[in-house]
């Protein structure tokens, strides 16, 4: 391998944005967990007791070779990304928890709580019906 890892580099870190969530505290925040886990390309992973959701998308300025098209003016988050911290290497990342499907969050909760998420609909009162007036013609 070369002296700069980049040349080598599949930039996986430009093919994801992971954003940090609240910790968990209600069924409903688990619920909710489990509803990001149904759409395509998101992943919960837990580091260090902090929760991010993890979205696979693409940066709109990776190129065909994978280098960044605006590297002069990148943003600070890229800027401050050490290589040490690089994904290229993959292996492990050393996550509390990773979560990659709905059901995965239903059984945390449950080994956390000795209860069940609960899959029933919410119930919803009738809706009101307003008599119409009847007009004359």
């Amino acid at each position: 391998m070369g002296s700069i890892l980049c040349e080598h580099c599949t930039a996986a870190c430009c093919r994801y944005v992971a954003i940090p969530l609240d910790k968990p505290k209600r069924a409903r925040d688990y619920d909710d967990i489990r509803w990001y886990l149904m759409h395509e390309g998101v992943t919960i992973f837990v580091e260090e007791g902090d929760w991010y959701a993890q979205f696979q998308t693409r940066c709109k300025n990776l190129q065909a070779d994978n280098l960044c098209g605006i590297y002069e003016t990148r943003p600070e988050i890229c800027r401050s990304y050490e290589p040490g911290e690089c994904d290229y290497t993959g292996g492990d990342y050393g996550y509390d928890h990773l979560f990659t499907h709905p059901e995965q969050v239903e059984e945390y909760y449950y080994e956390r709580t000795g209860k069940r998420l609960s899959r029933n609909p919410p119930t919803r009162s009738a809706p009101r019906v307003r008599a119409r007036k009847k007009t004359s013609a």
